[in-house]
């Protein structure tokens, strides 16, 4: 899950991603020259080990005081430094309920940034969501020391009742969100009153008979100033578009290859998308027609599992298994 940053600070080289593993690793990861060249790890936060598993991340890519938050499989989400890795606080998710972090972990994570920018206080904004759809906004504050920090829950509410939760996606105002996953629908909420506001309706049958069971994978809001109109990626290789001012159900769907999508990620002010599978494959789509505009020159090694378009810079940057960033 590759984070891209726009930081400009004395040498900083011109493309700077940050990539998370399975131990619990932050890699930095930086490609120099006029046209990037080749990525190298140049540096690598924390001790690996199994238990620190990173699930999800958010940045919050600031030129003011940046933070990046950090989800572990062990139930502790770090808030950090993305220039150097330090440690500003540690947040623990365990519930009241007993059950161990690693039997439901946070696979949903935002770190707000409107809160920040409204008010001058260090006081910031944290949204979680576990597998088991279990949602919290909670109000933490951060200070230059790590053990003068303080973390508390604002709001939580469940966001399903049953399946699994496979991700979550904050739009640009970030007041509303996308919620999804294994045997969950789609659904919209408005983060400001934490109500549902929409929730997709499953295609219909196809002329077999056969029907397809809810599997969403990953999700992207399309537009900058509308939030109503989003693509879904999910597990039977086929990507939708839907607009929920208009219907429940997808205004219109293609498959993709033959394997899952892992990772959809949208194109500034444009109508393409970019969407990555389970077999490595990485391409460009116009979602007006889902005209394939191109796959990318060379087979990436594993399952995409992120995708991340530079802010600025017409470059992306991937990674998933067996790879660490390309």
């Amino acid at each position: 899950m590759p984070r891209t940053t726009t930081l400009e600070c004395p040498g900083c080289p011109p493309l700077r991603a940050l990539t998370f593993d399975s131990l619990g690793l932050i890699k930095v990861i930086e490609a120099r020259g006029e046209d990037g060249g080749v990525p190298k790890v140049v540096e690598r936060w924390g001790d690996p080990h199994s238990s620190k598993c990173v699930l999800a991340a958010s940045i919050d890519d600031s030129q003011n005081d940046p933070l990046l938050a950090v989800a572990r499989k062990n139930g502790l989400t770090d808030i950090l430094n993305p220039l150097n890795g330090d440690l500003r606080v540690a947040i623990s998710n365990a519930g009241d309920s007993g059950a161990q972090p690693e039997d439901d972990g946070i696979f949903g994570l935002h770190l707000f940034k409107r809160q920040r920018e409204e008010s001058s206080s260090r006081s910031r904004t944290l949204l979680t969501c576990t597998t088991k759809g279990k949602a919290s906004m909670r109000s933490i504050e951060v200070t230059k020391v790590s053990a003068e920090s303080s973390c508390s829950t604002v709001k939580s509410w469940n966001v399903c009742a049953s399946g699994t939760i496979a991700f979550s996606k904050v739009d640009i105002s970030e007041k509303f969100s996308l919620f999804g996953g294994k045997g969950v629908e789609v659904n919209v909420w408005d983060l400001d009153k934490c109500e549902k506001i929409w929730t997709a309706k499953p295609p219909p049958k196809n002329s077999l008979g056969i029907f397809t069971p809810t599997w969403f994978t990953s999700a992207a809001f399309l537009s900058i100033d509308d939030h109503r109109k989003f693509v879904a990626g999910t597990n039977d290789h086929q990507v939708r578009l839907y607009d929920t001012s208009a219907q429940r159900r997808p205004v219109m769907s293609f498959d993709f290859r033959e394997t899952p999508i892992k990772a959809v990620a949208e194109e500034p002010d444009s109508f393409n998308i970019y969407i990555g599978n389970g077999s490595g494959d990485l391409a460009s789509v116009d979602i007006r027609t889902g005209k394939l505009l191109g796959c990318f020159i060379g087979k990436c090694s594993g399952s995409i599992r992120s995708i991340a378009r530079h802010p600025t810079l017409p470059i992306i940057a991937s990674c998933g298994f067996l790879e660490a960033a390309s």
